[in-house]
């Protein structure tokens, strides 16, 4: 359902103007790993702020219910933290203006809501539900142009035939993020909103949240999204380059180092320079100067780049402690040792049987990985033990040892057989210390990178096959079809 004419032709292209000061936010679904996406979006925000004396706000968007969770909320806060990104205002730090999860504010777009449903300008949408419940949702104009004022580009306009009537508030009254974004902003008084390049198809609905409302929209930037290191230039993703940062961090990347390379990849110093202090890029980066071409997320110049900073930045000594803090320390060497140890004789076999926490690449033979059986069968299983591995709320021994049975019993195979390609994908060997156990201590990112690589050097699973796979195990599983998986769109961070 729509209104009859464009009560808003050319948007409010003043947004953002005024002497208020600058105040950016960084707002991460908690729905998965702490994404690369993020934290590049994050640095943006980041030095903006800090750049102009304003305030940077982190504010979790967890209006998705059946996919938000405090681990993943958890997760994306520490990763942000090791970077060195810190926020002034957060639902860890607090801030005069709380609260900094959008489920915390419900009532107030709720009462948002009401209001547009009192003034004519919302509708309630029924669906096919008997029993009386109802969405409601925006009237969009029907005929018209909007401007989209973003000050990345210029000229941007929108037909609002072809702009749908968003929803606001869904039938179970929890907002949608098109509401929440805009009340939370504006309530949180955010200045600019920066953001990737894949929300200008919902600026009209947003701008027109804003004059419905009568509220003062924020100027909008919205980035172009990092590209995959291929012939293409697709958009980044987990089927082609590692994205979780718990994956660098638990891989031995130095955060000032995966700081710095995503600095590169939005300016590059007039020197040629390419190792740069935070400092510096505050100092230097200009955002409207941004190129819209996405930068290429090119892994191999971030291990170049994580090499300099280790030989150059680091003695003997100092080394010894970065090695200490990341897997030398004595939980996990205590935790390796019992894992080695039923198979040990020597203290020597300790190396050989431990190395696979040590290390971020292990050997993956087509051979020893299918083991007889048919390549294009096993990198079908090990497909479905990532994604099984990615829906555990907790990844412990248990519920590791218990996904993949379910696993196994579902395709109708004993369990030792289904896990002896893991333990292949994990080690570079069939026999090694106690598999679940083994991916514990390697942790969820990495356990699952080693998997997708092992499944890339069978040979792969094909496209069409691979969205059967996930239909499949969507309709399994419950998993909703917000597309986590295969796909793995960038992170939501509107």
């Amino acid at each position: 359902m729509r209104a009859g004419s464009a009560g808003l032709q050319t948007g409010t292209a003043a947004a953002g103007g005024g002497t208020r000061s600058v105040r950016t936010r960084i707002a991460p679904s908690p729905t998965g790993d702490p994404h690369v996406g993020t934290a590049y979006q994050a640095l943006l925000n980041y030095a903006y702020a800090r750049k102009h004396g304003g305030a940077f706000v982190l504010r979790v968007e967890d209006t998705d219910r059946a996919r938000s969770t405090r681990a993943s909320e958890a997760a994306i806060l520490r990763s942000l933290r090791w970077l060195g990104l810190a926020w002034d205002e957060g639902p860890d730090v607090g801030g005069p203006f709380a609260p900094y999860r959008q489920s915390e504010r419900v009532e107030a777009c709720r009462e948002v809501a009401e209001r547009l449903l009192g003034a004519g300008t919302a509708y309630r949408d029924y669906g096919e539900d008997a029993g009386g419940a109802y969405a409601i949702r925006l009237r969009t104009p029907e005929t018209g142009r909007i401007a989209l004022p973003d000050r990345l580009r210029q000229g941007l306009s929108k037909d609002w035939e072809s702009v749908d009537d968003p929803v606001l508030l869904k039938s179970d009254g929890f907002p949608t993020y098109h509401l929440a974004n805009v009340v939370d902003d504006h309530l949180m008084q955010i200045t600019d909103v920066i953001r990737g390049e894949e929300w200008i198809a919902s600026l009209p609905k947003h701008l027109l949240l804003y004059e419905t409302l009568g509220w003062e929209p924020p100027s909008f930037w919205h980035v172009p999204l990092l590209r995959n290191n291929d012939k293409n230039r697709t958009k980044l993703s987990k089927r082609k380059s590692p994205t979780s940062i718990d994956f660098y961090r638990q891989a031995g990347f130095l955060p000032e180092a995966l700081l710095n390379f995503l600095g590169m990849l939005a300016w590059t110093r007039a020197e040629g320079e390419e190792k740069f202090p935070l400092e510096a890029f505050i100092e230097h980066f200009e955002l409207g100067s941004l190129s819209l071409a996405g930068a290429v997320f090119d892994t191999e110049k971030l291990a170049w780049l994580n090499g300099r900073y280790l030989r150059e930045d680091y003695g003997p000594a100092e080394l010894a402690g970065l090695l200490r803090g990341w897997r030398f320390d004595d939980h996990t060497l205590e935790a390796a040792a019992g894992l080695a140890q039923p198979r040990m004789r020597t203290l020597g076999d300790f190396g050989p049987l431990a190395s696979l926490f040590f290390t971020d690449e292990t050997p993956r033979d087509p051979d020893t990985l299918a083991g007889g059986l048919e390549p294009a069968e096993v990198a079908e299983w090990l497909l479905l033990a990532e994604w099984a591995l990615e829906d555990l709320p907790e990844f412990t021994a248990e519920a590791v040892h218990q996904a993949l049975r379910a696993l196994s019993d579902s395709l109708g195979v004993k369990l030792r057989k289904f896990t002896r390609p893991l333990y292949v994908a994990l080690s570079g060997s069939p026999s090694s210390t106690p598999l679940f156990g083994s991916m514990v201590l390697l942790g969820s990112a990495m356990t699952r990178m080693r998997l997708r690589r092992a499944r890339t050097a069978l040979g792969g699973v094909p496209r069409r096959r691979e969205k059967q796979l996930e239909a499949t195990h969507r309709r399994q599983t419950g998993t909703p079809t917000s597309g986590r998986h295969a796909r793995c769109p960038a992170p939501r961070t509107p």
